[in-house]
């Protein structure tokens, strides 16, 4: 575990100043990883980590169509066609006397002598899907490029229809002294042809002596979230919670150079707008990726936010920077990790 060896000071005041800037630090990583502060239930489980890591992602899956129209409804369109077909057959239908006579048969010519037959093309790779479970592995630093304070996993399991994104962060280094044990997320929903929309959002904080749990559920029939403490707030699209910013562009990536959304906490609703401020390269463990660089400025001084998503990952945020007045994290993407047997195929 990394350590910051303070100085002496006959004051203290930078003593306590380092102090306030590491908690404002470790209380940023909370809130952006797993907002900690919250009474945990029987179903939190740490995933276990999976045993393989990629440089790459495949393509996200094709969009789910829409569902199918009912039978009553294609019975009556199908009847509709008909009636309004009968008309031109009818017109169409040949004069007497000359339904009995055969048409004459079509003679299959030969291509010319000189004309090259094309061979049949070689068969085409399957494309690579997205493994069922895939782990994206960030570590947190103080400053940029500073001191390491803590790291988080986030899975993705999904199906075709439906994800299950999950965290398990823990305190590291500066962060490990004012906090302990560990903070859990977790979001389920449907994905669709626009992304993630999730039907509930949950975290936790356990080992401490005192574990806590919180919740959100949304009700997309009725357009309304259930947040903690029996207090609700109207949906309105589109809106995420924590986790699914980390997945959404991967499946719908941005299409503007601004984006506009709300992301609902156990406790409230958010509307955020990042704009596309041009690219950069990112050096990651595995290598450097060129990134979109999109930023939020909250114009209160409350807390901006930068992120790096890389078009060669999908729009996976490959860094992601926040600060306000006190103090300034990073995180940064260290590995891409999913189940060995995934991986070798």
């Amino acid at each position: 575990m990394s350590a910051l060896v303070l100085g002496p000071s006959s004051s203290g005041q930078p003593r306590r100043r380092t102090l306030a800037l590491a908690i404002a630090a470790s209380l940023l990583l909370h809130l952006a990883i797993t907002q900690w502060p919250v009474r945990l239930g029987e179903d939190a489980e740490t995933p276990q980590p999976l045993s393989a890591t990629i440089t790459e992602l495949p393509p996200p899956p094709a969009p789910v169509p829409s569902p199918a129209v009912p039978k009553a409804k294609r019975r009556a369109a199908t009847a509709a066609v008909a009636v309004t077909a009968a008309p031109i057959e009818r017109a169409l239908e040949a004069p007497a006397g000359l339904a009995e006579l055969e048409p004459a048969q079509p003679l299959a010519l030969a291509p010319p002598l000189d004309e090259l037959v094309p061979a049949p093309s070689e068969a085409q790779p399957p494309p690579k899907q997205l493994p069922p479970r895939v782990d994206l592995v960030y570590r947190a630093f103080l400053g940029t490029g500073g001191f390491l304070i803590g790291e988080a996993v986030y899975r993705l399991d999904h199906t075709t229809t439906e994800y299950r994104i999950s965290t398990v962060a823990e305190a590291r280094g500066i962060a490990a002294l004012f906090f302990h044990g560990e903070g859990r997320a977790t979001s389920q929903g449907a994905i669709t042809p626009k992304g993630l929309q999730p039907s509930s959002f949950s975290i936790a904080r356990v080992g401490t002596g005192n574990d806590r749990r919180e919740s959100a559920n949304f009700d997309w029939e009725t357009g309304m979230v259930q947040l903690n403490d029996d207090k609700s707030a109207p949906l309105e699209l589109p809106t995420y919670d924590p986790l699914i910013v980390l997945w959404q562009f991967y499946f719908a990536p941005p299409e503007q150079d601004e984006m506009q959304f709300n992301i609902a906490t156990t406790r409230r609703v958010y509307h955020y707008v990042f704009r596309r401020d041009g690219t950069e390269t990112v050096s990651l463990p595995f290598g450097d990726v060129e990134a979109q660089v999109w930023r939020r400025e909250s114009g209160d001084g409350q807390l901006d936010a930068r992120v790096w998503m890389a078009p060669s990952l999908h729009f996976v945020a490959a860094k992601v920077r926040l600060w306000n007045t006190r103090a300034t994290v990073e995180f940064l993407l260290d590995s891409i990790r999913v189940d060995q047997t995934v991986a070798q195929q």
